[in-house]
């Protein structure tokens, strides 16, 4: 990081901070919501599971914005269509990550629904930080996927 000192000739200079980005800094960058996904259709609550089928895992981590530190007992929920189903309790699962803000979901290949490619929802809740809803778009072939949802404050 350099300092530098922005009108010096005026005897009230503003000092400004320049600093050089870093990976991780990049990537931890607050995740933007997609929205409610199919989880406003129910007020239903999903089981607690991290497995429901086979066919595809996803893993992630959940960060906490700015420092990128693991968020410890956030509520992680998927649902995803299920084959020639929909979206039923059957493609609904929930954990709550551990010391290190990681969770992992097993369950069967996402269906594909309304002209988008197979997709999984994932919604993230922890006190104190706003709620995050992304969707995981599955690769064709694709065995395993992994998402990083970094959550910033509520307050």
């Amino acid at each position: 990081m350099r300092l530098v000192l922005v009108g010096a000739a005026v005897a009230s200079a503003a000092l400004v901070v320049v600093g050089t980005a870093t990976p991780k800094t990049l990537a931890c960058k607050p995740t933007l919501s997609d929205g409610g996904g199919p989880f406003s259709r129910t007020g239903a609550a999903p089981p607690r599971r991290s497995t429901f089928g086979k066919g595809h895992v996803l893993s992630g981590r959940v960060l906490r914005y700015p420092g990128c530190k693991p968020v410890r007992g956030a509520f992680v929920e998927i649902w995803q269509e299920s084959p020639g189903v929909g979206y039923v309790r059957k493609g609904r699962a929930s954990v709550i990550t551990g010391r290190d803000g990681t969770f992992r979901f097993q369950g069967p290949m996402p269906a594909s629904e309304g002209g988008f490619s197979p997709h999984i929802h994932v919604h993230v809740n922890a006190g104190g930080y706003e709620d995050v809803v992304k969707t995981y778009f599955v690769r064709p072939g694709e065995k395993s996927g992994r998402i990083t949802i970094v959550l910033s404050s509520a307050l």
